[in-house]
């Protein structure tokens, strides 16, 4: 989880009340946060995050907004959300940048009274925000640039390895995009970003002045923002367009908490996105959610008038408005973590105070224990480590990409309603990708890599409620220079003799494995999964060289 360091000073300014450190210690529970160290003699916080969906409070504003707005009753304005002004600022995005990195967002900060401790704070969100938020830059980054040197309109386009030159951030000659790739060390953390691409890409101004080099570093020209600076450009650069909207809106707002006026900024695409053509940024994505009051109650199993849930949820940043036996909750444009009501009533539960609730002891005496196909799978986990096998445990959510179009299937996935990320938009519906993602990372680990997962999968099932089934499979992988579909088979073998079942193959032909290289795994005439030579086409979509064979099976079925 993030940990961030603020000055206590910075953050009582932004509250715009002093706070002891016992108070402060009590008021950070609102951004679900906890104080690890305070030092005197620095006056210096640690505070840790612990809630990973809200990354606008990742910074000393996101956490002084929360608790302000709480100690206000009211949540915070930002009017420049409603604006009807039209920018004068304006970035025209390439055709090309489509498949390479295809979505910006900026806004222009005005009159800002940028000391110390504001710069290093802007510094740490935008690298909390980038490296964590943005999956190490490569789903969303941050350039900050002084505003006056820039000649708008400015263009976002494709640029030659060697086409365009400029001095980077920390360094005092000039370098183009191949040289600030191998040499500087920023390009050779982020390089891989954008390393398999022919073209890079580029911001240049109407003047021709290279402002950065996206997602890699700035221009020192322009993106060298220092104390005294009184007017910035923030823009973000990715491949979510939802992600990067959330960014610059995390980011103006925290911006207009100290002080800067918020203009917009247009930004004009050749090609179709969600949103259209043209996208005028800070945007607002809100839509209101109906809750009904009803629900809040069960949930939370206490009773309380609505105007009390109103004034819980307006406290911690939400616009209320109360229509006969439902509320209509606005959240703020900061964030994007609501995805069902359950999320605003936890809100509510939060601002209340989890210690206001009465505690009911229960009316049962009962024992847990583990269910029968846990049992039956830390048997498994037993005898997959025996073997030598390592065990990973990897996301139950995953792209449609990595298990539609890398494994080469044609199948129905169960979706996320409402996604943050493309990355995390679908239920699995089996293990294997997750093993290949794995192996894809390991080819500089020492061979031979035997490699399980036990773990839920969500299979597409129209008989069933909701049209899915979930199930748990355990998938195997090994990967070396001579693996074969015979040294697969025996583990296989072994497992079966292991636990007891009797099993058979049968020839099958699927896209995943090599053709006349797979098999069928039946029990009692079902079934219940496949055994192969993962085919050569699958392993360079990965980018894996080296050899795999791997097996997948159900274990519900197996034990039922």
């Amino acid at each position: 989880m993030p940990t961030i360091d603020i000055k206590k000073k910075d953050l009582e300014k932004l509250v715009g009340k002093k706070l002891t450190i016992s108070r402060l210690e009590d008021s950070l529970t609102l951004a679900k946060a906890e104080l690890k160290e305070y030092n005197t003699g620095t006056d210096e916080l640690k505070v840790e995050l612990s809630d990973s969906n809200r990354p606008d409070l990742w910074s000393v504003e996101g956490i002084a907004r929360q608790i302000r707005g709480h100690l206000a009753g009211k949540p915070a304005s930002y009017p420049f959300f409603a604006t009807k002004k039209k920018p004068v600022r304006k970035i025209k995005v390439s055709r090309d940048m489509k498949e390479v990195r295809p979505y910006i967002a900026a806004c222009a900060a005005l009159g800002l009274r940028m000391n110390e401790e504001s710069l290093v704070q802007m510094i740490q969100s935008q690298d909390k925000l980038s490296d964590i938020f943005g999956r190490k830059r490569r789903m969303v980054s941050i350039g900050i640039y002084e505003l006056d040197r820039i000649v708008f309109p400015v263009d976002y386009r494709l640029a030659e390895p060697e086409e365009v030159s400029f001095t980077p951030l920390g360094m005092d000659e000039r370098m183009n995009l191949k040289e600030i790739l191998e040499r500087h060390p920023k390009g050779i953390t982020y390089g891989p970003v954008v390393g398999a691409f022919k073209k890079y890409p580029v911001l240049i101004d109407s003047h021709r002045q290279v402002l950065s080099f996206p997602p890699i570093i700035n221009s020192r020209e322009t993106g060298e923002v220092k104390t005294g600076t009184k007017n910035i450009l923030v823009e973000v650069t990715g491949t979510d367009l939802r992600m990067v909207l959330l960014a610059i809106n995390i980011l103006s707002v925290n911006l207009y908490d100290r002080g800067a006026g918020i203009e917009h900024v247009l930004i004009s695409y050749p090609y179709s996105t969600d949103l259209g053509n043209k996208i005028i940024t800070p945007h607002s994505m809100l839509e209101p959610v109906k809750i009904s009051i009803k629900e809040i109650t069960k949930t939370l199993g206490e009773d309380m008038p609505p105007r009390e849930i109103r004034k819980h949820l307006e406290s911690y940043g939400h616009k209320v408005s109360i229509r006969k036996d439902s509320l209509f909750v606005h959240y703020p444009p900061y964030r994007d973590d609501i995805m069902h009501p359950v999320d605003t009533i936890e809100d509510v539960a939060i601002s209340k105070g989890y210690g206001s609730f009465k505690p009911e002891m229960p009316q049962r005496s009962t024992l847990g224990g583990l269910s029968r196909i846990e049992l039956f799978s830390d048997l498994i986990r037993d005898f997959m480590v025996g073997s030598g096998f390592q065990e990973i445990v990897s996301n139950v959510l995953g792209s449609s990409e990595e298990l539609i179009e890398w494994m080469g299937v044609d199948e129905k996935l169960i979706e996320i309603e409402n996604i943050m990320s493309r990355s995390y938009s679908v239920v699995r519906n089996r293990i294997l990708p997750f093993l290949l993602k794995v192996e894809a990372s390991s080819s500089k680990a020492f061979y031979p890599h035997r490699i399980f997962e036990i773990g839920e999968v969500g299979v597409y099932d129209p008989s069933e409620n909701l049209g899915s089934k979930t199930g748990l499979n355990l998938g195997s992988l090994i990967s070396h220079s001579e693996v074969s579909f015979s040294e697969i088979h025996s583990y296989l073998d072994l497992l079966f003799y292991y636990t007891g079942f009797s099993y058979r193959l049968e020839p099958a032909e699927h896209p995943i494995f090599m053709s006349g290289r797979c098999g069928n795994i039946i029990v009692e005439g079902r079934p219940l999964g496949l055994i192969g030579e993962i085919s050569p086409v699958i392993l360079d979509r990965w980018q894996i060289s080296m050899p795999c064979s791997a097996f997948e099976i159900n274990l519900d079925s197996l034990i039922l």
